[in-house]
């Protein structure tokens, strides 16, 4: 007598052969073709990075933030009405996290994604100069400072180099690299001739001598320990001192570190950065301490609360400074500045007054990071300055939701939105049915609950992003890649019922997981070669797929579909029963049963990674970014393209209906019947 598991097989193999050969018998239709209709941008918010207090265009003191975009744009905002000054654009740049002033006015600013290096004289109006790249090898200037004399001295990746720019000549001095294996200066900042820097991954604290170039490593903190795996994430030299936070975007240890006696004096816990303001008339500093507003004399060492509290879950200064703003509550000078979204806090010393409102800077589109579909809906979440809109798929009509960096979503069938977070790997449920109100986000009116509600965070698990989700038998299937510079993802399936967790490192060894789908109680995966912050060298040199079966919580097999391709980017099950996947220009079919390559197609000419989907009458492949192909079943596929359009994502609805993102516009695309 034959085992249940021959029968399974013999049944599947039935199927397979009746799902490939049937289609043929079809042929001789005419092939669908796709109708591209744009929903519009789905997603606008402010999101301020870098930021700097000091002149504006009237010379009155400005708050100077760039605000993240395409093109990212440099504001200056009036702090006595929260008024809009100047809003000039900056083409070629995404955003900024480096925004300084020199001691005559001149705004400088370094951008990410493209690594220029942007000027805006006084009395010059809206008229930025783009200075271009410093050094050519450098995409990315994290964070600049200036000195006496107006010059420019920026940190970058991927080198972690440390470079000057000539504010009168234009001559640029590249320094190198500050401290070999440290591929990012995150932090730095200019006293008494010296530069100092933060690395990472590693957190290493550099000076440097700008005349001689003479670099010399500061003694790590006492406390910290092993310095692998943190980070130098804020860096501010001000009254003969060095202000060091090791921590991330929240809360953690700022060491102060006395220039002249050469020794760590003192740590400040739970100081939130980015910045802290400059030296006030008594020799004080403020910054955003344990959610609030702190005066910290460094020749006591003590902290004094001003009462000026925040909340939500990013809670640091974008630009932080003093300004005279002639209102009664507020005489002499105060404490300005910016948070991420755009509000502006002040603080009176002399009155206590102080309260935090909503400034006029231009919202921007944000960049489509994940898109999926649903019976009714479309949803779109957001890079980098996040949230997730829903979206009306015949009128493109969308309700924006402030939220977390959304790396995937997908609507279960209990109607619930599952969402998919960075940073910390975190998986929300939104219930529709219930207002949006998230607490570390955007809160609704007081007694609101939260919704969407946190179901997983697997930081403790070191993993960063939420890159894939997937339903399996009533649960919710996570795939993850790590933090930091790390190796090797997890599988995480929660539970619903009953609230638990099962987590699964390394499913597929030193490998992050990047796609997933689901069928019959058995969860498939595309995995990658890359780590958190692709620095550390692979072990491994293929992307695989693999098979997890959710019930007994075991591996059934792994294989590497496409031999050399670093990422299966996306997996899913076929209208014919196979297993298909892309890897980068490479779409492929496997069978589910044991991994086997059924068949492959070499479709592009780059290693792009894209998206797969399917239908009940075909697959779409995302090749290049710039071509949908169309996959019908059948022993004879020729995929054929069907799509041409630049896109980043690409999802489905129904069967009837593809999503494609290009930057920040959603498009649907129209299958005819």
């Amino acid at each position: 007598m034959r085992s249940a598991r021959s029968l399974i097989a013999v049944a599947l193999a039935a199927v397979l052969v009746t799902t490939l050969t049937t289609p043929a018998q079809a042929n001789h239709q005419q092939p669908p073709t796709g109708k591209l209709v744009s929903l519009g941008i789905p997603l606008s918010d402010v999101l301020l990075i870098g930021g700097t207090v000091a002149p504006g265009p009237n010379g009155k003191t400005a708050i100077w933030n760039v605000s993240t975009g395409s093109p990212a744009y440099l504001n200056a905002v009036d702090p006595a009405t929260g008024e809009s000054l100047l809003s000039a654009a900056l083409p070629g740049a995404d955003g900024s996290y480096a925004v300084a002033a020199t001691p005559d006015g001149t705004i400088y600013v370094g951008t990410y994604n493209n690594g220029h290096l942007y000027r805006l004289r006084p009395g010059s109006g809206t008229t930025v100069e783009d200075l271009g790249r410093p050094i050519a090898s450098e995409t990315f200037i994290w964070r600049i400072t200036t000195d006496e004399q107006g010059n420019v001295y920026g940190g970058t990746f991927p080198n972690g180099k440390v470079f000057r720019y000539d504010d009168q000549t234009g001559a640029v001095r590249d320094y190198g690299q500050l401290k070999a294996g440290q591929p990012y200066v995150k932090s730095i900042d200019y006293a008494d001739g010296k530069i100092y820097t933060g690395s990472l991954p590693d957190a290493h604290i550099m000076e440097l001598d700008v005349a001689s170039g003479a670099i010399t490593e500061l003694p790590s903190p006492p406390g910290l320990g092993d310095p692998t795996d943190k980070v130098v994430y804020d860096l501010n030299a001000r009254g003969g001192r060095v202000y060091a936070r090791i921590s991330t975007a929240f809360p953690g240890p700022l060491y102060v570190w006395d220039i002249a006696s050469r020794t760590w004096v003192d740590e400040i816990p739970n100081a939130h950065g980015l910045d802290i303001s400059p030296v006030g008339a008594n020799g004080e500093i403020y910054l955003i301490q344990a959610s609030e507003l702190k005066k910290y004399d460094p020749a006591t060492k003590t902290l004094t609360g001003t009462g000026l509290t925040f909340t939500g879950r990013i809670q640091n200064a974008r630009a932080i400074g003093y300004a005279d703003l002639g209102l009664p509550d507020y005489p002499g000078t105060s404490v300005v500045g910016t948070l991420w979204r755009g509000e502006e806090f002040r603080y009176n010393p002399q009155t206590g007054k102080s309260e935090i409102f909503e400034t006029k800077v231009r919202r921007e589109p944000i960049e489509i990071l994940s898109v999926a579909g649903s019976k009714s809906k479309v949803y779109a979440g957001g890079f980098l300055n996040g949230g997730v809109s829903v979206v009306d798929p015949a009128t493109g009509e969308a309700t924006y939701n402030r939220f977390s960096q959304t790396e995937a979503l997908m609507e279960g069938s209990d109607g619930k939105l599952w969402i998919g977070a960075y940073p910390e790997a975190r998986l929300y449920s939104y219930d529709q049915t219930q207002p949006w109100s998230s607490p570390e986000y955007s809160p609704g009116p007081p007694g609101t609950p939260d919704n969407p509600t946190l179901a997983v965070n697997l930081h403790s698990e070191l993993q960063t992003r939420a890159r894939a989700l997937a339903e399996v038998n009533g649960k919710i299937a996570v795939g993850t890649v790590p933090d930091g510079d790390r190796l090797g993802g997890v599988l995480a399936i929660f539970d619903p019922k009953t609230g638990t967790t099962q987590s699964f490192r390394n499913v597929v060894q030193d490998e992050s997981i990047f796609g997933l789908t689901a069928r019959r109680g058995i969860v498939y995966g595309g995995t990658s070669i890359v780590g958190g912050l692709s620095t550390t060298p692979p072990t491994r040199d293929a992307g695989t797929v693999f098979a997890w079966d959710a019930a007994k919580s075991r591996k059934l097999w792994e294989t590497v579909p496409v031999p050399g391709a670093a990422t299966v980017s996306s997996v899913t099950i076929g209208p014919d029963g196979l297993l298909y996947g892309v890897a980068g220009k490479t779409a492929f079919a496997v069978d589910p049963r044991d991994g086997k390559l059924v068949r492959s197609f070499t479709l592009g000419t780059t290693t792009s990674s894209g998206d797969i989907v399917a239908t009940n009458e075909a697959v779409y492949v995302s090749i290049d970014l710039d071509k949908v192909y169309r996959i019908a079943p059948g022993k004879k596929q020729t995929p054929t393209l069907f799509v041409e359009h630049a896109h980043r994502r690409l999802g489905v609805r129904g069967d009837h209906q593809l999503l494609l993102t290009s930057g920040s516009e959603l498009f649907r695309v129209d299958i005819s019947r």
